[in-house]
């Protein structure tokens, strides 16, 4: 359970995002935006561990921020249009109460393409999707770009600073520019839901989860006829379906043979199911990553028992996965399901014929699994020290050890890196 002081971080958070997305908006800069949000966070914090939590912390925090970034524009107004900015936020200060949900789901949307668009290079894309959307910290995006922190602070900075000469406008594109932007959005959302599901220093960040859903279900509404994001979202319901039951009332994370398969959620499986038939049937000859995936985690979310998980078919997936994406980690969880299917010592041999993974530490994870079932159990310490050594957060940290007891079954992946 969270600490009255962790859920008043998690609120400040969680709503920042959306009120940096306003903000962007209203202030067209970047950087205006993130430190008027960064001031009005600060303020949050001083201010409501006393009055407490205000019934529309969004509100409240939109409120504090314009006014940040009015003061903000005012002390750079030494020119016309400066001052004209700084007048026409202060006209949006007077009407925020105006705004419904459906315009700050615009704003995320809006975000998204901006942080997307194809001036950028796709790692840039992602760094700044990652900062502002996620609302993940510096330091933890360079993390999970394997990036110096320093490296990644200086490219965020040019992100920001070629968005606003290159005068790139903060909006949804034409129709004819959606398909270009496809991957990259289509890649932000996703990272956007695995950042929640298992990410930072606890394992399921609930509204991040929330929000990379509807994002999805917003692209769907402008793309209904793309199958890859009807598979994307059948992908993360699947996914999400099981949220009640991956942790504990501690917040330790339950395996995925020990969960309690009544309570997962029966809706979200269904509606993934009708979802990726529907990409398949609109795209059999070559279904998306996406689509791909999404098979995969039907298969065990429609298994009624994890003994009854089709271990064979997803290898096949796997296979046809490993035609649209050829990457170590598809290869990686290739070899884990074929440790499944064949017996470990086939698993062992397929994850190590991998030979670019030695610093990642799932492959020493899956490692130790597959040499424990074959008794091999120094060489399984080793690799379950390795695997621990590696794992940078303390979440991951804590899930690692939970999956690495000895005579475990393999460590159920994790599927952003798939």
């Amino acid at each position: 359970m969270s600490t009255p002081a962790e859920h008043l971080s998690a609120v400040v958070r969680d709503e920042g995002r959306r009120v940096l997305a306003t903000l962007v908006r209203t202030t067209g800069s970047f950087a205006v935006a993130e430190d008027a949000v960064s001031e009005a966070v600060v303020t949050a914090l001083a201010h409501w561990p006393g009055s407490g939590v205000p019934d529309n912390p969004r509100a409240w925090l939109t409120t504090v921020a314009r006014n940040k970034a009015l003061d903000i524009l005012r002390r750079e107004a030494g020119r016309t249009a400066k001052e004209r900015e700084a007048a026409d936020l202060a006209v949006a200060n007077q009407n925020w109460s105006e705004s419904d949900d459906s315009e700050i789901d615009d704003d995320l949307l809006r975000l998204v393409f901006t942080c997307c668009h194809p001036t950028l290079s796709v790692e840039a894309q992602v760094a700044l999707s990652l900062r502002t959307l996620c609302g993940l910290a510096t330091a933890d995006v360079a993390r999970l770009m394997l990036v110096p922190e320093a490296t990644m602070s200086k490219r965020l900075t040019r992100a920001k600073k070629k968005i606003a000469a290159a005068n790139i406008p903060y909006r949804v594109p034409d129709s004819a520019e959606l398909p270009q932007r496809l991957d990259a959005v289509a890649a932000t959302v996703y990272l956007t839901f695995t950042a929640g599901h298992l990410g930072g220093e606890t394992l399921v960040r609930p509204r991040l989860c929330d929000e990379a859903l509807r994002l999805a279900r917003m692209l769907i509404d402008l793309m209904p006829d793309e199958p890859s994001l009807r598979g994307l979202l059948a992908l993360m319901l699947f996914t999400d379906s099981r949220r009640a039951t991956r942790t504990d009332e501690s917040g330790r994370l339950v395996r995925l043979e020990d969960q309690n398969r009544s309570r997962w959620n029966r809706e979200a499986i269904e509606e993934g199911v009708r979802l990726m038939d529907g990409a398949l049937r609109r795209n059999d000859s070559r279904p998306s990553r996406y689509t791909v995936q999404a098979a995969i985690a039907a298969c065990h979310s429609t298994a009624a028992t994890y003994a009854d998980t089709d271990w064979s078919r997803i290898v096949a997936l796997y296979d046809a996965l490993a035609v649209v994406e050829n990457t170590p980690i598809v290869a990686l969880n290739r070899g884990v399901a074929i440790g499944e299917s064949q017996g470990p010592a086939a698993g062992l041999d397929a994850l190590d014929a991998i030979d670019s993974l030695g610093g990642h530490y799932l492959w020493h994870a899956c490692r130790a699994v597959m040499l424990d079932r074959l008794d091999r159990a120094e060489e399984a310490r080793n690799a379950r020290t390795t695997a621990l050594a590696l794992g940078p957060s303390p979440a991951e940290r804590a899930y690692l050890e939970a999956q690495l007891a000895p005579s475990s079954h393999p460590v159920e992946r994790r599927r952003e890196e798939t």
